[in-house]
């Protein structure tokens, strides 16, 4: 005698029986768990849409303008609240690893940036190529970066102590790096943009650095309110760019295939780096626990923290500047997902030690582990 198939017994009801079929065919619908689906990237193409078909202007575009400003100095003043420096300089120990991913994110990414100058104006257009080379100089993300290590059995204290360095140190080399390679785009290192990036970033994440020890107990307390502040800022400063753009008419120098290249360049630059950081930090001696982490914290780069700045240091042509991040954004997560799930399957990894469960990220990837209410991203 056979045993009968779970939820669906010789005597179950039938209507029991067609809940079950219609239950296991909706889940035949869903995406595969490798590919991470994005809401907030759905979010952010919608007001892409909003601006293009309702652009701010004339002194709606001022008002927007105002709030954008004040949204970019209310998200780096959360950042620097929720940013623990005390649990990223305990992880100085491992300064080679905290090296190498700060190489990669700052060193090796640009030099790849400046490299595809030779794309211009074959494959990228000049206003593609700068928001390009801006994201070749973002810092990595924390959340994804420490949510893919754990995923792959990798070093997941490692990973949260290098995206950590890699947004504190971003704050900082980002935009003089934008400003010193982006000489035409970014305005240069004219007293004006100098201003901007200090009024606008610095003062805000240092103000919260310093009061983090008063605000601290009610940004925990107030996790997701403040998680839909984050992205709601965000989302502002997206529509100002693009209401901009719009009104410039800067869209009319993208076409499709300028689009599709666009992603064929930065597929190879996701490539490239991946492979960098695992073979170089297999030459270099890392075990693979720490190979994980530099990969992952070392070739992601973090749409949270490229918006805002580059609404600073761009202005009017801040839409196309960001447009190339958003496509590496989605890409770099669907990718890292696939990679994620496979090294966590290596023979190598089942005979590894488990991650240290209280140091480990939620093993989930949707929504966006860098965009989930109430973590920060950067």
């Amino acid at each position: 005698m056979t045993a009968p198939t779970p939820g669906h017994t010789p005597h179950a009801p039938r209507r029991t029986r067609v809940r079950t079929r219609v239950h296991s065919r909706l889940r035949t619908l869903r995406p595969p768990s490798w590919l991470p689906v994005d809401g907030y990237v759905l979010a952010l193409l919608g007001t892409v849409a909003l601006a293009a078909l309702l652009p701010a202007s004339g002194a709606a575009a001022d008002v927007a303008g105002g709030a954008s400003t004040g949204a970019v100095a209310l998200l780096f003043f959360l950042y620097g609240a929720r940013l623990s420096t005390r649990e990223a300089l305990d992880g100085l120990t491992h300064w080679r690893l905290h090296l190498t991913v700060l190489g990669s994110t700052f060193l090796l990414f640009p030099l790849l940036g400046l490299a595809a100058r030779g794309l211009v104006p074959t494959v990228l257009t000049p206003q593609l190529y700068s928001g390009f080379l801006f994201l070749c100089l973002v810092p990595s993300t924390i959340q994804s970066s420490i949510a893919f290590t754990s995923i792959a059995r990798g070093n997941v204290p490692a990973a949260i102590c290098a995206g950590s360095f890699s947004s504190l140190a971003g704050i900082v080399l980002t935009p003089l790096l934008a400003a010193l390679l982006l000489a035409e785009s970014a305005g240069g290192l004219s007293a004006d943009a100098l201003l901007k990036i200090v009024l606008q970033l610095l003062v805000p994440f240092l103000a919260g650095q310093l009061l983090r020890r008063w605000v601290g107990g009610f940004l925990a307390r107030n996790k997701k309110v403040l998680g839909y502040v984050d992205r709601g800022s965000i989302l502002l400063v997206v529509y100002t760019a693009f209401s901009q753009g719009m009104v410039a008419g800067i869209w009319q120098l993208v076409t499709p295939a300028r689009l599709g290249l666009l992603l064929a360049a930065e597929a190879v630059l996701l490539a490239v780096m991946l492979a960098l950081t695992w073979y170089g930090a297999r030459r270099l001696g890392f075990d693979r626990a720490d190979r994980i982490a530099i990969q992952f914290a070392g070739s992601k780069k973090s749409l949270a923290a490229g918006l805002p700045m580059a609404s600073v240091l761009f202005g009017a042509q801040a839409a196309l500047a960001v447009l190339p991040l958003m496509l590496f954004h989605q890409m770099q997560l669907m990718v890292c997902a696939v990679i994620a799930k496979r090294r966590s399957h290596d023979p190598e990894a089942v005979r590894s030690p488990e991650p240290d469960p209280g140091a480990a990220a939620p093993k989930q990837l949707g929504p966006t582990p860098e965009t989930r209410a109430g973590t920060p991203r950067a």
